[in-house]
């Protein structure tokens, strides 16, 4: 399945170190695109995996996390305003 995960850590607390660390879950399974957003393809395990490291790391009162979810890549529209992202780069 194709996946866009988007999230944003609350600047309290161990802020810093939460957000490294979401980052660095992320990006093991994920393309990192563009600051806190992460796609790419993945299979169901492996998002189940994901899910299970980032929900002990994430804290539920402060950050959010949102993972919009797609069969197929060719079912998402991508328009970009600025320069297009290249697949496997880094935008920040």
């Amino acid at each position: 399945m194709y996946v866009i995960l988007v999230y944003d850590i609350k600047k309290t607390g161990n802020y810093s170190k939460v957000q490294r660390t979401i980052f660095n879950i992320c990006k093991k399974y994920l393309f990192h695109i563009q600051n806190s957003v992460f796609e790419g393809n993945i299979s169901r395990s492996q998002l189940t995996n994901l899910k299970t490291e980032l929900n002990k790391k994430l804290r539920k009162e402060e950050d959010s996390m949102i993972i919009f979810k797609s069969r197929n890549r060719r079912w998402l529209e991508k328009e970009f305003l600025t320069n297009k992202i290249i697949e496997n780069s880094q935008f920040i």
